[in-house]
C-alpha cells in the first residue's frame, strides 16, 4: 500500500496557487522522501502556472532543474529524497485522473529512459469553503494504476475526491482504462 502524505508546507502552497490560478489548470512535479516502507511525504512540489481552464501540459526542462535543485537541498540521497510524481489541478472537474491525464501517466511510467518502478500523480482542487480536495493514483509499468491513499500532515488536510457512481466515463475512469 502506497501513502502520500503532503507537509503542511506543501498544501499551503498548493492552496495558494491554486487560489491565484482561479479557473486555470496549474501543476508540476512531487519531490518526496521515503519515510517508510510504502510511505512518502512530499517535501516540495514545482508549479507551472501556464495551464487553461480545460488543460496542463507540463515542461519536462522545467521540472528537470527543479528536481536537480531538491537533490542538492537534499544532500543527493536519491534512495530517501526523489521524485515521486506529477500533480496537477482540475479546478472546474472531479479531481480525479481524465483519460488523457491516464495515457500521459502510462506513457511516463512506460518511458525507457525512466527509472523510477512506480510513479504517482496527484490530482487537485479547492473545495466550496477554500479547503484542499484531492486524489492520488499509482502507476507501474505493465500495471493498471491504482488509488492510493492521500493525507496531510497534523494540523493541515486535505480531503479525498470520492467518485461518484454512475456509468459511463466516470466508472471507467474509476478502474483505470483509457
Amino acid at each position: 500500500m502506497i501513502e502520500v502524505i503532503l507537509s503542511a508546507k506543501c498544501v499551503r502552497k498548493l492552496k495558494k496557487e491554486l487560489r491565484a490560478a482561479g479557473r486555470n489548470e496549474i501543476g508540476g512535479v512531487l519531490a518526496a522522501e521515503q519515510t517508510g516502507d510504502g510511505k512518502f511525504l512530499v517535501k516540495a512540489l514545482s508549479v507551472q502556472r501556464d495551464g487553461t481552464p480545460t488543460l496542463f501540459v507540463r515542461d519536462p526542462a522545467q521540472h528537470r532543474k527543479f528536481m536537480r535543485r531538491f537533490h542538492l537541498l537534499t544532500g543527493n540521497q536519491p534512495q530517501r529524497f526523489n521524485y515521486l510524481g506529477e500533480w496537477h489541478s482540475h479546478p472546474s472537474f472531479l479531481a480525479l485522473p481524465s483519460a488523457p491525464d491516464l495515457r500521459e501517466m502510462y506513457a511516463e511510467i512506460a518511458d525507457p529512459e525512466q527509472t523510477a518502478s512506480f510513479l504517482v500523480l496527484m490530482i487537485v482542487k479547492l473545495g466550496k469553503d477554500a479547503g484542499l480536495i484531492g486524489s492520488a493514483h499509482a502507476f507501474r509499468r505493465d500495471h493498471r494504476g491504482i488509488r492510493v491513499s492521500l493525507n496531510a500532515e497534523p494540523g493541515t488536510t486535505v480531503q479525498e475526491e470520492v467518485s461518484i457512481l454512475a456509468p459511463g466515463p466516470v466508472r471507467a475512469l474509476r478502474r483505470f482504462t483509457a
